[in-house]
């Protein structure tokens, strides 16, 4: 799982990296935003779900894992926690092999 943050609009998308080459990043996710309210949809059975999505590189200003610091836990872990879903049911187990 990535936190992704993009330029020219200056956007951020949490989900799960599927592919990351020379061309771009393809993450299944959502804005982040939106994280929350999938949460809560999800929780409610509604139904609602991640995008795939293209992101050409020169949009691209960094990615970072998604990881706890410090005292503060994974975005991940609190999405889990809040939806009452597995981050493997929500974003989807497969990741794509990066193209080298």
């Amino acid at each position: 799982m990535v936190l992704l943050t993009l330029h020219s609009p200056r956007q951020k998308f949490f989900g799960r990296l599927l592919s990351f080459n020379a061309s771009g990043v393809e993450l299944r996710g959502v804005p982040l935003e939106s994280l929350e309210d999938l949460a809560r949809q999800l929780r409610a059975n509604e139904p609602a779900g991640p995008s795939t999505l293209f992101f050409p590189m020169h949009r691209v200003e960094r990615m970072e894992l998604d990881e706890a610091t410090g005292e503060l836990p994974a975005l991940g872990v609190t999405f889990a926690e809040q939806s009452g879903r597995t981050l493997h049911k929500v974003f989807g187990g497969t990741a794509r092999k990066a193209a080298r």
